[in-house]
């Protein structure tokens, strides 16, 4: 192995990378798998068929596969789940 020189300072070996946003080739071609199997069950109307099944199907998809597309949301107040504690277990202790 060839030994490597010196850094300068304010110069790194690394190289570009991928661009902001870009996914890896992983990941891309797994989306793409799963959207062709999606397809090939029915795509959406085959969704909706598979959820009117049975109330279980329609459970699932509410809450496993609907739920992922949801944004998340943290609206929490430290102070206030402190203080909710206290006189929570101040009442109950």
């Amino acid at each position: 192995m060839s030994e490597q020189k010196p850094i300068p300072p304010g110069l790194t070996r690394a190289g570009k990378g991928r661009p902001i946003g870009a996914q890896n080739k992983t990941t891309r071609l797994a989306k793409e798998a799963i959207t062709l199997a999606f397809e090939g069950l029915g795509g959406v109307e085959g969704l909706i068929d598979w959820a009117k099944e049975s109330p279980e199907n329609k459970a699932i998809f509410y809450e496993r596969i609907f739920t992922k597309l949801l944004p998340v949301q943290v609206n929490a107040d430290m102070r206030s789940l402190v203080v909710a504690d206290v006189i929570y277990k101040g009442l109950n202790g």
